[in-house]
């Protein structure tokens, strides 16, 4: 039934696709398709605006409107809907890039004084690892825009070395995913710490925010550290939370 009320407007020349928008939205109003952020049902917005302070572009309004009627059940059985939504690791013989392995790592440089690949694993994309992946055991977690791989000269050196990696976009890949990948691996791998590693975009600052959501839904306080990097990979910030921040 439609209703005057309150509701959310999201201009889509002003969204830049960050998603930050989105792990403030408790009822999962809001998804990011297709780089923008949009509104993914009417009933699913209750029009109190929770979203709006997280925006950095300004494209989240409230406006007063004939829309369906904010439906609690409704938005109750979705968020079911999403929770259990499957993420599980499926292999395939017809894509290398979604086979597990583990790779010995000696680092450094080898005889002919090249640098050696400080990568200890594969797959690396966060929706191609699976939650109970062995090689995230006890990990020291680097989560990292893929950007960040490129706009850093030497990431393996600076970031990967000694951590376990996953990378991904958190502006064009689906944050609520992101999420519950995220909280699955927190309270089944027993990491040791996280490094979220992100471009200075603001598209890139929604990851950090996904990660401490997702930390809260697994109940787990596990020492985090983000690193804000330039397009030419110079460090620009690093901010630490929750307890004292230390690796192996």
């Amino acid at each position: 039934m439609k209703v005057f009320r309150k509701i959310i407007e999201i201009n889509e020349e002003l969204c830049n696709g960050c998603g930050q928008c989105v792990p403030s939205c408790a009822e999962g109003a809001i998804k990011v398709i297709d780089g923008k952020a949009k509104l993914v049902k009417e009933i699913y917005c209750d029009g109190l605006g929770a979203c709006i302070g997280e925006c950095p572009t300004g494209a989240l309004n409230i406006t007063e409107r004939e829309a369906e009627d904010f439906d609690e059940k409704a938005v109750e059985e979705y968020l079911k809907t999403i929770e259990k939504q499957p993420l599980e690791f499926k292999k395939t013989s017809a894509c290398p890039s979604s086979m597990m392995q583990s790779f010995e790592v000696s680092g450094g440089y080898n005889q002919n004084l090249k640098a050696v690949s400080e990568l200890s694993h594969w797959p690396v994309q966060i929706k191609l690892v699976p939650p109970k992946a062995p090689f995230l055991k006890g990990a020291d977690l680097l989560i990292a825009s893929d950007c960040t791989t490129i706009a850093s000269p030497n990431f393996h050196r600076d970031f990967l070395k000694g951590r376990v990696v996953l990378i991904g976009c958190p502006k064009f890949d689906d944050s609520y995913e992101y999420i519950r990948r995220f909280t699955d691996i927190f309270k089944t791998s027993g990491i040791k710490s996280i490094t979220a590693l992100v471009m200075e975009v603001p598209c890139c600052q929604g990851f950090p925010a996904m990660i401490q959501q997702a930390m809260e839904r697994a109940s787990k306080n596990i020492p985090m550290e983000t690193i804000v990097i330039n397009a030419r990979g110079e460090i620009l910030s690093r901010e630490k939370y929750g307890p004292d921040f230390t690796t192996a």
